[in-house]
């Protein structure tokens, strides 16, 4: 193994240790996941019992938006909080003591993100399966690029987050659970972009997860793989998230210029 990888691999287990013997820190990462899906469930349930089949078909594309928006979500939040706990344990500065480099700080905190995603959206799948015999799979190979795009999405908002707690310091940490939802009403998560009014329907097409939610109604509704709007997601995902690194360089160099990597959250 490389040294590079050593050392991702140093600060992924670093934050794995934490969840190894602590029940309430792994059930918090399903709790959220699970709560949603039983609610969005019921509700589908629900409306397919007093209208009937076409509601039956709307309510497996709410179930699937849900599941998809928890990937982001997750995804962001994973990632946005691992480097919140850097922060909280005062490590920050400790870290950067050591031969580790901002970009490897990066890709463990995706590691990172990628497991406690995968550890909080498994069980409300099986969930969607069990109590609403929804399959998520049932979309086929498309639904690999819909979750990688998802990932992504959530990997750049994240990177945006902790660029602005670099800059702004602990006043900028609440956006790590909140910014997610302030985008969700443009991402067409439960509903298409054409029933957002005009002027708000470029924003939201300026955001790969309206593209994906479009592609997977494109599949449980008309049995169409909409390749254009996978397309877009990719392309605008490339987008972001150069953006957001660039941003996150910027702003990473100028905290350790003012020596705010040992002070910050203070």
């Amino acid at each position: 193994m490389s040294a590079a990888l050593r050392r991702i691999w140093g600060l992924m287990y670093r934050h794995l240790a934490l969840y190894r013997r602590s029940w309430p820190r792994l059930l918090e990462l399903a709790y959220w996941p699970v709560l949603q899906m039983c609610i969005w469930g019921f509700t589908a349930s629900f409306l397919t019992g007093r209208i009937g089949g076409a509601a039956a078909t709307a309510g497996a594309a709410l179930m699937g938006g849900v599941l998809l928006w928890e990937v982001t979500l997750r995804s962001q939040m994973g990632l946005s909080i691992s480097f919140l706990e850097e922060i909280w344990s005062r490590n920050l500065g400790h870290v950067f003591v050591s031969p580790l480099r901002p970009h490897e700080l990066v890709l463990a905190l995706i590691g990172m993100s990628f497991l406690r995603m995968a550890i909080g959206v498994a069980p409300a799948i099986l969930l969607a399966w069990l109590l609403y015999a929804f399959n998520l799979f049932s979309l086929g190979p498309a639904l690999i690029l819909f979750f990688i795009n998802m990932m992504v999405m959530g990997w750049w908002v994240a990177l945006g987050v902790v660029s602005l707690i670099l800059r702004h310091g602990a006043g900028a940490e609440p956006l790590a659970w909140g910014v997610l939802f302030g985008l969700a009403p443009f991402s067409a998560v439960f509903y298409p972009v054409s029933v957002l009014p005009g002027f708000l329907q470029p924003v939201a097409l300026s955001l790969p997860a309206a593209h994906v939610f479009e592609g997977m109604r494109g599949i449980l509704l008309d049995g169409v793989v909409r390749t254009d709007h996978l397309l877009a997601a990719v392309g605008l995902n490339i987008l972001w998230l150069g953006a957001a690194s660039l941003l996150f360089a910027r702003q990473f160099h100028q905290a350790r210029v003012r020596g705010a990597l040992l002070s910050i959250g203070e």
